[in-house]
């Protein structure tokens, strides 16, 4: 199992409290975020992250020289900013599977990914999309689905009483993604997900596993709570 972990987020909401570094290095219980990022993945059977490195790449480069896990880690930088699409298609120039889980790097998501392979492959899907059923919310956009698991929309973020929201977790056939021929820069969010949505490839895996998103300070206060119980 191949993954590639989305790590070059500068974290301009965290300034305040990380100062300048990237949002996946940002310390929670003395430990990186991404070192938590790693644990969980080694429970999943991993065998290989491609770190997707951009704002202060040398904090993370130097980090890996001091850790030792089950599996083995490359990664790429990126020299100019990519966006979240650049990231993750430089990435899989170097992964050898055909089907490559996908994760943000300031979101856990505890999802059980090798349940998820199984659906990707199932539904010959393009692309799916781990999805977290949330209530009350305003921070996040919904993701719609039919019966058959489909995704047939992404919506806007507004306030919603309920509904699926992308987890940040992913998997992704590559040759599918290939095959759209999308530039160097450009957003998985807007230029993928939502510019082919319509073609009916990608699905939903709903899973109701602990999630956080480290993106703000009150949810990275929250973590370091979290984190003593949950992991």
């Amino acid at each position: 199992m191949e993954c590639v972990v989305l790590a070059g987020g500068l974290g301009t909401r965290l300034q305040s409290v990380i100062g300048l570094y990237p949002k996946c290095m940002a310390p929670v219980n003395g430990k990186p975020f991404l070192h938590y990022i790693f644990s969980y993945l080694q429970t999943q059977g991993c065998t290989r992250i491609i770190l997707s490195l951009g704002f202060k790449h040398e904090v993370i480069t130097d980090w890996l020289q001091t850790e030792q896990w089950s599996f083995a880690v490359d990664y790429v930088i990126e020299e100019t900013p990519l966006g979240t699409g650049g990231g993750i298609s430089l990435a899989l120039t170097k992964a050898t599977e055909e089907d490559v889980a996908v994760l943000n790097g300031d979101t856990m998501f505890r999802v059980d990914v090798r349940e998820m392979f199984a659906h990707h492959i199932a539904k010959n899907a393009a692309t799916t999309l781990a999805l977290k059923p949330m209530q009350e919310f305003e921070r996040y956009g919904v993701v719609r689905t039919n019966e058959e698991d489909c995704i047939t929309a992404f919506e806007e973020k507004k306030y919603y009483s309920e509904g699926l929201i992308n987890g940040g977790v992913y998997i992704v056939k590559k040759a599918a993604l290939v095959a759209k021929q999308l530039p160097e820069k450009y957003s998985f969010e807007k230029d993928y997900f939502e510019a082919y949505v319509h073609e009916g490839k990608m699905y939903g895996f709903v899973s109701d596993a602990y999630f956080i998103d480290i993106g703000i300070p009150t949810d990275y206060e929250k973590a370091q709570e979290d984190f003593k119980t949950v992991l």
